[in-house]
């Protein structure tokens, strides 16, 4: 579903990915795991549309898409989410679900003249759609609160849903765990799995939490210093003496007993 080949992104004279190649099965969870500055969330900012590549492309379910923007991936079906959620906060649970799909009729003007009745059973399928979407995701006690009351995981659960709105084929989550207790965290698990079983949904995240990883992903792919270091299951990733010495800065490999002194 995703193929990144060759991407590296420079900025000014520091290399933030280099030379990235990897790629992300159709119907897939898989994880991307890394120390602080390996260059994960780059790579994202890229596949997203957010950032261009200095060099390298992006192919998607086939398609070069290197360059386009993140509209244009939107209506591809390439969402992504956020380490720290972006809901509108001043709108409800409701309101912000039934914001996202696009070219709505209610938003041209003269139709809210003169075809009052197309936008009134527009927004009642897309209102049906979203409470759907809330029930999905258990959130039905909050459908009329204000998302910018919600807790960070219920926030999280919101963007999930706001992908739920649209025909999504690939989902990059950026770190969904973070700062979300374990109980909630769980629930996110379950509706990402959920989403990836029963809608096909293809899942590309970002986490540190090894426990979450673990549960969710198939394959974990680990990045160091902007490049591909390593691929495999959650355990092998662990067990790998290359990935143990990019996060502790080394490997048993390198452990030695000490020398006994002479004197």
């Amino acid at each position: 579903m995703i193929r990144v080949e060759g991407v590296s992104k420079r900025f000014g004279g520091v290399k933030a990915v280099d030379n990235a190649t990897l790629h992300v099965e159709k119907g897939s969870i898989t994880g991307l795991i890394g120390p602080n500055g390996a260059g994960k969330t780059t790579l994202f900012n890229i596949i997203a549309g957010l950032l261009p590549p200095t060099e390298g492309r992006i192919v998607i379910d086939g398609e070069d898409v290197t360059g386009l923007q993140p509209h244009q991936l939107f209506g591809k079906g390439v969402l992504r989410t956020f380490q720290i959620a972006h809901e509108f906060s001043s709108l409800t649970v409701l309101e912000n679900l039934m914001m996202v799909p696009p070219n709505q009729a209610g938003e041209k003007l003269m139709n809210t003249w003169f075809r009052r009745g197309a936008v009134a059973r527009e927004d009642a399928a897309i209102r049906d759609k979203a409470l759907e979407v809330i029930d999905f995701l258990n959130l039905g006690h909050l459908t009329n609160e204000k998302a910018g009351n919600l807790s960070g995981g219920q926030k999280k659960l919101l963007e999930l849903g706001r992908t739920m709105m649209v025909d999504a084929k690939v989902v990059l989550l950026d770190e969904v765990g973070a700062g979300v207790n374990r109980t909630l965290l769980g629930e996110i698990g379950t509706a990402i799995q959920r989403l990836n079983e029963e809608r096909g949904y293809t899942f590309f995240m970002i986490e540190h939490d090894m426990q979450f990883i673990a549960r969710m992903c198939a394959p974990v792919i680990v990045m160091a210093e902007g490049s591909v270091l390593a691929q495999g299951s959650a355990a092998e990733v662990q067990a790998n003496e290359d990935v143990i010495e990019a996060y502790l800065g080394r490997g048993l490999k390198n452990r030695r007993a000490p020398k006994p002194e002479t004197a």
